[in-house]
């Protein structure tokens, strides 16, 4: 039984596979393997999606499976009930369960009471199931992921954590622009920068959202102000003003250079409505690749 928490929990042989795969599958979708035949899955929703439930739910239906999504009113996380009994309950009911939570240590609990496989849907340490779909995207629009320049630009958040990570096992370089009082996790930092150094990659941190570009062929952001940061909006829109990816941007980025979103996208903070709809954008592409992603993803797990 293997649990997928962190980007950090495949092996660096297993993230490319998954990456094959998934791009087998979206190429050929009817060829995806009824692994959850007969299986049903659980989705435990703390943190609403649109995105994560579509996609999960669509794949577990492609791959043969049955699917129940519960919703923070249905189970009250951690309130109603300790994680542990909730765990050690629906393991008893389902084969697998999805949780996007708030605390990672509440996924982490989860998967530790638990006798089926987990998957971190999201967490506010880490997005791994994102940043499948995201170094799947870069593959697509680079033609390669090895040597490629990936600039960050906005909060230092989950989905850079995840992001990063899967870059430094992949030889993606990444340099991240963000307010100094918002900078990235240090351990997670840390620990991509030695792992890029491997694959003659690098990973950066800057102040300077437009030296950070320079070059790029990959500009990603993510909103300023994410769920359950609603009473700090004020102070971060200040904060992140600068950091907006708009046509000027752009144009010290390389010639050619794509954008991504892991959306959904506050237009006209973090992004320009001009540069969302603009050729250079593959965000829709990226969120396409959810769903490819997480077929391979549990084909993986439950594989036989």
């Amino acid at each position: 039984m293997r649990h997928f928490l962190t980007i950090t929990d495949l092996a660096e042989l297993e993230l490319r596979a998954l990456l094959r795969r998934a791009a087998a599958l979206k190429r050929r979708p009817g060829q995806a393997r009824r692994v959850l035949a007969g299986k049903t899955i659980a989705l435990v929703f703390q943190k609403p999606s649109m995105r994560t439930r579509v996609a999960f739910e669509v794949a577990v239906l492609q791959l043969g499976g049955a699917v129940i999504s519960l919703g923070q009113d249905d189970i009250r996380l951690g309130e109603r009930e300790p994680i542990k009994d909730v765990a050690r309950v629906l393991s008893r009911y389902v084969d697998g369960i999805m949780v996007r939570t708030f605390a990672h240590a509440d996924a982490e609990e989860f998967a530790r009471y638990a006798r089926v496989p987990v998957v971190n849907g999201l967490s506010d340490l880490v997005h791994p199931c994102q940043a499948l779909a995201d170094v799947l995207t870069i593959q697509e629009a680079c033609g390669r992921l090895r040597g490629v320049r990936v600039a960050y630009i906005g909060d230092g958040n989950n989905v850079l954590h995840s992001l990063v990570q899967a870059c430094a096992m992949l030889g993606v370089s990444v340099i991240a622009a963000t307010p100094a009082r918002h900078r990235p996790d240090a351990d997670i930092w840390a620990w991509a920068a030695r792992r890029a150094k491997r694959f003659g990659a690098h990973v950066r941190w800057e102040a300077d959202p437009r030296r950070a570009v320079a070059g790029a062929d990959i500009v990603y952001t993510d909103v300023w102000v994410s769920m359950g940061q609603e009473r700090q909006r004020l102070a971060r829109l200040k904060a992140f003003r600068p950091y907006q990816v708009n046509r000027a941007l752009l144009q010290r980025a390389a010639r050619g250079a794509r954008v991504m979103h892991c959306l959904p996208a506050h237009r006209g903070e973090e992004v320009t409505d001009e540069t969302m709809e603009s050729s250079r954008s593959v965000i829709i592409d990226q969120a396409e690749n959810r769903l490819h992603a997480h077929k391979a993803l549990l084909e993986f797990l439950f594989k036989r």
